[in-house]
């Protein structure tokens, strides 16, 4: 392997790396908005019950 093929290699693994990463966060962001929407609904409806130990920060 050349020294460009190592270059080329190490570029993309960075890449992919920070593409994982991102991709990560915004499934981390998703779910906890999914648990908010989940409370806001469950006071819609009436139950005003909010479960316990989930905090909205």
């Amino acid at each position: 392997m050349t020294s460009a093929e190592k270059y080329v290699l190490a570029a993309y693994l960075v890449v992919f790396a920070a593409v994982l990463v991102y991709v990560l966060i915004f499934a981390a962001k998703l779910a906890r908005l999914e648990r908010e929407i989940s409370q806001l609904a469950d006071i819609a409806r009436g139950n005003k019950e909010v479960h316990p130990g989930r905090t909205s920060g």
